[in-house]
């Protein structure tokens, strides 16, 4: 029987991050389906940047010709595969969310593809692109100055949101966080806009890898009293969830499997949340 699609793009992300390249005969023998198979999983993600097609198979995006965004979008993969997939399903068809312009949040839009009559306002490029182009999913794209690095709107950007109700879940992605001061960015540029985000939210979802613990931030955008909840993996530690948990933030704490293999797959243990 075919491997679940989800499961075998997972794998081949998986494999690119330890290996660096893949060919199409080792992924088809890998996964047991045909080499055309896994010639259109490769397209399909080269479109969305996951990677990039040479012959005979793929390699992982060139940071130099990307910049910083695939630069970051090819680590940690597996980690914000899980983190993507615990966050998809808080969401239902016919919500209004947004997404920031984190890979997190991006890796997060690939996995709403497949939900119904989303309205999705971001100030990401590429999120906005990939739901406009494969879903139906009405997106309201942040306005401002382009900021090539992260392929996002910074600036005044708050005019699409003001006075036009609630989003009911906000998504973002951070560079650090700390109880003293909430979810935090190095840009300045990036914090305003994700503030803005967070103005207009009834729920403020942190999205990140257990790295980012350890991580360094400049400028607050959303305090942690106005954090709802916390979404990462199981490295991040029992007493940094606890003492988040203590500030009435839920955390959801994800395994993240070899291979990037779905839960069901390896009987893993369910999603820690509390």
């Amino acid at each position: 029987m075919e491997i679940d699609s989800v499961v075998r793009v997972d794998g081949i992300l998986a494999a690119l991050e330890h290996q660096g390249q893949v060919s199409v005969s080792e992924l088809a023998q890998r996964f047991g389906v045909s080499a055309v198979t896994i010639r259109k999983d490769l397209h399909a993600l080269e479109r969305r940047s996951l990677l990039q097609r040479v012959r005979g198979g793929a390699r992982a995006a060139a940071p130099a010709e990307e910049g910083s965004f695939a630069d970051r979008l090819s680590r940690g993969v597996a980690a914000k595969k899980a983190v993507a997939r615990h966050a998809a399903a808080l969401v239902r068809n016919g919500d209004v969310i947004a997404l920031d312009s984190s890979t997190s949040a991006y890796f997060l839009a690939l996995e709403l593809l497949g939900h119904r009559d989303l309205v999705v306002v971001t100030n990401s490029l590429r999120s906005a692109t990939v739901l406009v182009e494969e879903s139906n999913a009405t997106v309201v794209l942040m306005g401002g100055t382009i900021r090539r690095t992260s392929a996002s709107t910074v600036g005044d950007v708050s005019e699409v949101l003001s006075g036009r109700g609630r989003v009911a879940h906000a998504f973002l992605g951070l560079a650090a966080l700390s109880i003293e001061r909430g979810l935090l960015e190095l840009s300045v540029a990036e914090a305003e806009s994700k503030r803005v985000i967070v103005d207009a939210a009834r729920e403020v979802v942190g999205l990140f890898d257990s790295g980012k613990a350890d991580g360094f931030g400049l400028h607050s955008f959303a305090a942690t009293g106005r954090v709802t909840r916390l979404i990462t993996d199981t490295g991040f530690s029992d007493e940094d969830a606890a003492r988040w948990r203590e500030e009435g933030v839920q955390v959801d704490r994800c395994p993240v499997h070899p291979g990037g293999r779905h839960p069901d797959e390896v009987g893993a243990p369910m999603v820690e949340v509390g």
